[in-house]
């Protein structure tokens, strides 16, 4: 026996005005939250799934298409031009009486910075895997940003519908790739197509059909042709969560079984070790085809943590309900201005409420409070703890400050977090409150000018906006050129800034060529005594240095010699006539000796100064410029190039060609995985080799390889290629 019902899950009335502006009642009980993101590598679907979870959940009635341009989530028109998410967009939705928080980031490296930015403030997350292609290299990269961030995950195998998906597959490459546990608790129904799965935890049949409003839900016969192989996989699911789950480990030994194990037992028990992040559950499914979008929604609640039991736990329930909320976004609006994203903690935020930047240690004052929908924001009264909110009117916050509701109240937190972790209130500032985010180098740099001169003073505020949104770009002007520098993560990253000073900005603006981010080390450590003389006013100062360059990177850039005959003499020096002695070095890294590029793996050592304590800064960190520039010179230095890891996917009938072209660019092949009908390159390059290497590699294969570049290391150059570098852009 075996009972059959038929769900709808759209019993749902929308809003004439598609009901994207539907604000719901938020829960006051913060274990009905679910704060999560969706990563995946580029082309995984992530914007089709998230399309889905809305259409699904009644959000909107009527489901968008990535290549049709009108999904929600993809609302820039630069987005909608190229089929790609570029920024993280942020949506709420409900399922099952709890509220989903959700966040689309992006799956290009170049936007890399968009998903560190996110995961600051989300509780969990999902990673979707192409099921032909599994793990790739942008689902490695995210991978190890969430496991840096200990964030909890959920794996959907998506595009189960395709001829050559392989689950158990993905499954191995989980395990190898990734080296983690996983938790298969879907067996996908795939006959001659892929149309319904088995819940190993629950043993039930879903089954969708062509009315996608539709799925038929039975309990699994033992007649079923898969049964034996879904009691296996419960078996040995049950089997690896009691070998990391000690209350499971005890139900199995007191019912001496590993089939008696109840539904409600291997669910909680799941979820236990997924918190844990000792082990992880992989769905099945078909975002478009609309497969298995259910299943995944009641896992996110299952399975993923609430606020109260995520990373971020430590800042919930503190005393008096306290305002605690970080940025994570800034973005800027062309009506409201500034608009600053924040994930609130505790307390609440407040229109019009003053705030204290514990950061910047300064107060700021919020203006209008926005609800996010995508680009669909509308104005409440405030938001509570656990969720997301848009903020206008502050002035101060950047992305990654914490905010609180005054100074005496950052004194309660931290006193509370400390009496609370046992630490001191000075490991809670440093360990907890600071952002912690890193922000990646640049490797590509052009120039930038608008057509006209006199949009210059646009363009500059223009760039300022930028770079506030996206960290990750890098504006300085070049006073020896006369030029505007853009450094970015790629190609596409600096395309996109350009489209959008165009589309958002109505800028038109020259790009230079563009070139490679080169850094240059030390040959040898050297050191130098420098006399600085110079007048303020009718006074003459002097400043009397001796510095010395060593190779190899330290925690703080300058360090002071502890020997006998400095120590007595540094003694004397003051925190502000360090700071200024430090800028000067710095200053004069940034422009090494042989191409002007930044000298990096060193540090400085400061043995002896003499100076009056009233000398102006501006004094010092001259003295300690010239005196580095000058040992710079004397030290000599060596080019460094960035290499880049490449991923290249590619049909065998093109294999041949694209190693041979491989080859010619000084590459290092590093493995090649042969498929069924493909294989996987995965190799080293110089990133000099490889400017316009995307159009080339579509191309000599039709069009039909799929590439992924990652930054990797600077390395050393060789003197012939040293030689030819300075040759193409010096000229000598």
């Amino acid at each position: 026996m075996f009972t059959i019902s038929i769900r709808n899950t759209l019993n749902f009335k929308f809003s004439l005005n598609i009901s994207k502006r539907i604000i719901h009642t938020l829960p006051k009980e913060n274990n009905k939250i679910r704060n999560i993101a969706l990563l995946a590598h580029i082309d995984a679907g992530k914007t089709t799934t998230t399309e889905r979870l809305l259409y699904y959940s009644g959000k909107i009635s009527n489901m968008g298409e990535v290549h049709h341009g009108n999904t929600v989530t993809d609302f820039m028109e630069v987005e909608r031009n190229r089929g790609i998410t570029i920024a993280s967009a942020f949506v709420t939705f409900n399922w099952n009486k709890h509220v989903l928080n959700l966040v689309d980031t992006p799956g290009h490296i170049d936007f890399t910075m968009e998903v560190e930015q996110s995961l600051r403030v989300i509780d969990g997350a999902i990673i979707i895997l192409d099921a032909s292609a599994g793990v790739e290299a942008q689902t490695i990269t995210v991978w190890q940003q969430l496991m840096r961030r200990k964030l909890p995950v959920i794996f959907f195998v998506n595009k189960m519908d395709r001829k050559d998906s392989d689950f158990g597959k993905c499954i191995e490459m989980l395990k190898k790739k990734l080296s983690l546990i996983p938790l298969p608790i879907h067996l996908p129904i795939k006959d001659d197509k892929f149309h319904g799965l088995i819940n190993v935890v629950s043993m039930q049949e879903f089954l969708w059909s062509n009315n996608v409003k539709n799925y038929i839900l039975r309990n699994l016969s033992e007649e079923h042709d898969l049964y034996i192989d879904a009691l296996n996989l419960r078996s040995h699911l049950v089997d690896i969560l009691s070998s990391v789950d000690d209350c499971l480990a005890n139900i199995v030994l007191e019912k001496e079984s590993l089939e008696l194990i109840s539904n409600e037992d291997l669910q909680s028990a799941i979820r236990r070790v997924t918190i844990a992040r000792k082990g992880f559950p992989v769905l099945c499914g078909s975002s478009y085809k609309n497969i298995g979008i259910e299943t995944l929604l009641d896992s996110i609640i299952n399975y993923l943590p609430s606020p109260d039991q995520s990373v971020h736990s430590n800042f919930h329930n503190i005393q008096n309900n306290i305002l605690i909320a970080r940025c994570f976004k800034i973005i800027h609006d062309k009506q409201r201005g500034a608009l600053t994203y924040f994930r609130i903690f505790n307390g609440e935020l407040k229109k019009g409420q003053k705030i204290y930047n514990i950061n910047q240690n300064c107060t700021d004052a919020v203006g209008k409070v926005l609800k996010i929908f995508a680009d669909d924001l509308i104005e409440i009264q405030n938001e509570k703890c656990g969720n997301f909110v848009a903020v206008t009117g502050l002035k101060t916050v950047i992305s990654g400050d914490l905010i609180s509701d005054s100074g005496n109240s950052v004194k309660m937190i931290k006193s509370n977090l400390a009496s609370r972790l046992k630490v001191t209130e000075q490991e809670v500032e440093e360990n907890i409150f600071e952002s912690n985010t890193t922000v990646p180098e640049p490797v590509f740099f052009c120039s930038v000018e608008p057509t006209s001169q006199r949009w210059q003073t646009d363009l500059d505020k223009a760039l300022i906006e930028l770079q506030k949104e996206d960290p990750s770009l890098r504006v300085k002007f070049d006073s020896d050129a006369g030029q505007t520098v853009l450094a970015g993560m790629g190609e596409l990253h600096l395309e996109i800034i350009k489209e959008k000073l165009k589309t958002y900005y109505g800028l038109e603006v020259d790009t230079g060529p563009l070139q490679i981010v080169f850094k240059e080390e030390i040959l040898i450590p050297h050191k130098e005594t420098y006399l600085y003389k110079n007048l303020y006013g009718t006074e003459e100062f002097t400043v009397n240095l001796t510095l010395s360059l060593k190779r190899g990177s330290k925690k703080d850039l300058l360090i002071l010699d502890k020997s006998s005959e400095s120590s007595e003499n540094l003694a004397h020096c003051s925190r502000k006539q360090l700071v200024a002695i430090k800028s000067g070095i710095i200053s004069a890294l940034n422009n090494g000796p042989l191409f002007s590029c930044q000298v990096v793996n060193v540090h400085a050592v400061l043995h002896w100064l003499e100076a009056r304590k009233s000398i102006p800064d501006t004094f010092l960190t001259a003295a300690a410029l010239n005196c580095t520039a000058k040992i710079l010179d004397k030290c000599g230095t060596q080019l460094l190039e960035p290499y880049v890891c490449l991923h290249i996917t590619i049909a065998n009938d093109y294999a041949r060609t694209v190693l041979s072209d491989l080859a010619k660019r000084r590459s290092i092949i590093r493995n090649i995985e042969n498929k069924a009908k493909t294989q996987e390159i995965i190799c080293e390059a110089p990133l000099s080799e490889l400017l316009g290497y995307a159009k080339f590699l579509r191309s000599i294969t039709s069009g039909t390889a799929i590439f992924n570049m990652e930054f990797s290391e600077y390395r050393k150059m060789t003197a012939n290629a040293q030689a030819n570098v300075l040759k193409k852009l010096c000229g000598y």
